[in-house]
């Protein structure tokens, strides 16, 4: 007979139906894993292993000439490889830092205070949510031209700033805050700045960590998006994708470059998994 959990009263959910859950849940994370390991298998390759089929996620030779030919293409590009790597650090850190300022401002007022057309207001930004970056690229290069942003940093920066979602986090996290907290702190002679970055911004420390990895990310992942034709001023993706646009011969390089691409988000998100965690187990207490 199975084993059941009996909470203020109520029947819940059997051993074995968690057992289940687990390794379904388990089952599930494998799945969705498996490209990932599968790319990382592949940079280790040899050309003869890459085109077995089917294929292999495992590596009966390893080698490191995938990684020793990117390296090697790298210094024949006509910018310096450093110059991608810097702008894209640049880019990455000016806009993650402006995201999580930008959007901690604008969510405090949503969460904490009361103004006039406070609802009609946050249910336009919300809405901005339902549309696809594909439905908005259009009018969004038409301002960023008129703005003569083409062809600079800012570019890639500015739209960054503007995200909806983190921002949604934010205040969703900001609603935790008592109210008492706050007054005490203005009695205290605390004045509105004060009171934001010594009582909010240390409260909802999760989520502002959350929009710093969700932003990173975004931000690092993301090529020229025909927005920058410079060479001296394109980020990093763009210039793995010309090491690797070799076509087929090229596979296993574009393996290495995937790899190295995506070490930092990887990192980002091991060191602050917990408090992202956390940041989604609060974003829909409240309303």
């Amino acid at each position: 007979m199975a084993k059941h959990i009996r909470v203020s009263g109520k029947l819940n959910r059997s051993y074995g139906g968690n057992l289940i859950i687990f390794i379904m849940l388990v089952l599930v994370g494998l799945f969705m894993g498996l490209p990932l390991f599968y790319n990382i298998v592949s940079a280790f390759k040899q050309p003869s292993e890459l085109f077995i089929f089917p294929p292999r996620f495992y590596v009966s030779d390893p080698t490191l000439s995938n990684f020793t030919q990117l390296f090697q293409l790298a210094t024949n590009l006509t910018v310096p490889f450093n110059r991608y790597l810097f702008n894209s650090i640049f880019v990455s850190i000016a806009s993650t830092a402006l995201c999580v300022l930008i959007g901690a401002l604008a969510a405090y007022p949503f969460a904490k205070k009361d103004f006039p057309g406070k609802k009609m207001l946050w249910n336009l930004i919300m809405m901005t949510l339902l549309f696809s970056g594909g439905v908005t690229s259009l009018p969004s290069y038409i301002v960023k031209a008129k703005l003569g942003l083409i062809n600079t940093y800012w570019v890639l920066i500015l739209p960054s700033i503007a995200s909806t979602l983190q921002m949604f986090l934010m205040r969703q996290f900001m609603l935790q805050i008592p109210d008492s907290l706050l007054e005490a702190a203005r009695i205290d002679g605390a004045s509105e700045f004060k009171t934001f970055l010594t009582i909010v911004m240390p409260n909802v420390k999760p989520a502002w960590l959350t929009v710093m990895v969700l932003a990173f990310t975004g931000i690092w992942n993301t090529g020229s998006n025909g927005v920058i034709f410079e060479e001296s001023l394109k980020l990093l993706p763009s210039a793995l994708s010309q090491i690797s646009a070799g076509g087929i011969a090229r596979t296993g390089v574009t393996a290495a470059a995937t790899l190295l691409l995506m070490i930092p988000p990887i990192l980002a998100f091991v060191v602050t998994q917990s408090k992202m965690l956390q940041t989604m187990a609060h974003s829909g207490i409240k309303e």
